[in-house]
């Protein structure tokens, strides 16, 4: 008897243990109706939370927005005690373009930044379908380069700034790199693109092997494509700043750190982008996580697998922000 047309990875135990547990709050298909229900469901930290019980010094900020766009709200978190300026992860939360808030996943990349006595920001783009490409892109930029006119102020090392990103944040933070790259702007010193959404197109192996199960399914991921791009996802003339994966020129970006799950939509556009970067003569750190559903770690945190991908996580970062960029390096 012949195979299944697409067999697909099996989970790790751990990980389909938590989306049987958590099978009503995990997202596996989403039209473009439930956006509304989906985005109802979003619950903000409290400060304490969010600063790691004082870890961290919060402040909230308005930032100026793209030229004819609205202010930009973020918040920032800087180490307490910790004089001089510190290196920066700018965040960009997950949530399929349609939902999500600068709160998103904040804890998580705090305690990340705490071992290596970085400042975390996040925050708030404009969401699709209301606002199409390129509001979010534009908010994102605005955001990166408000927080890099303001460094001295701020407390933070414009030299040491890593752009960020979870899920559509991760294909946010690639497409970032890609602009300040074209405007020759702020200049990276690293992209962190967690199970990163980067491909409209939305037809490699792992989109059709994981079809109706576990988290963010292809339909789920057509239906925030549409409405980030709206008539024109999948179609020729999508341009690479909404879905970095057609970009075919990757030379001159910081070196990325890029995680996925072997049992996920993402699986293929995220080594697809690794490879990019490689064969344009850039630097990338690729995992893929075996048995790991989208956004694996964030839902079921204590896992071995999820321990494991934070601590790579940790060590890539460590080690970049500790190393000076070529150009301040000693001939």
């Amino acid at each position: 008897m012949s195979a299944p047309l697409f067999n697909r990875p099996p989970f790790d135990p751990e990980i389909e243990a938590a989306l049987i547990d958590q099978r009503s709050e995990v997202v596996t298909t989403l039209e473009l109706e439930e956006i509304a229900t989906l985005r109802a469901r979003s619950t903000v930290p409290d400060d304490q939370a969010l600063t790691l019980d004082g870890f961290f010094s919060l402040s909230r900020h308005a930032a100026a927005g793209s030229p004819g766009g609205p202010d930009v709200d973020l918040l920032l978190l800087r180490p307490r005690g910790v004089a001089g300026r510190v290196p920066l992860i700018y965040h960009l939360h997950g949530g399929g373009l349609v939902v999500g808030t600068m709160y998103d996943d904040v804890p998580a990349v705090a305690r990340l930044a705490a071992k290596t006595a970085c400042a975390v920001a996040s925050i708030s783009y404009r969401l699709a379908p209301e606002h199409a490409y390129p509001a979010a892109l534009d908010d994102a930029y605005a955001g990166l380069t408000w927080l890099v006119e303001q460094a001295d102020r701020l407390g933070i090392d414009e030299r040491r700034v890593i752009v960020a990103g979870v899920s559509a944040g991760g294909g946010l933070a690639a497409a970032t790199a890609l602009l300040a790259r074209a405007r020759g702007g702020p200049a990276l010193v690293g992209q962190m693109l967690i199970c990163p959404m980067l491909d409209d197109r939305n037809d490699s192996h792992s989109a059709q092997q994981m079809a109706g199960v576990g988290a963010w399914d292809r339909t789920a991921n057509a239906t925030a494509w549409a409405a980030y791009l709206p008539g024109r996802a999948g179609g020729p003339d999508v341009p690479a700043l909404a879905a970095p994966a057609r970009e075919p020129d990757l030379a001159g970006l910081p070196p990325a750190f890029i995680d996925v799950g072997s049992a996920e939509t993402f699986r293929d556009e995220a080594v697809g982008y690794a490879g990019a970067l490689w064969r344009n003569g850039g630097q990338a750190e690729l995992h893929v996580w075996p048995g790991g559903s989208h956004g694996f770690d964030f839902m079921v945190p204590g896992a071995i697998l999820s321990r494991d991908a934070r601590s790579a996580r940790s060590r890539w970062l460590r080690r970049i922000v500790a190393t000076p960029r070529a150009s301040e390096e000693t001939p």
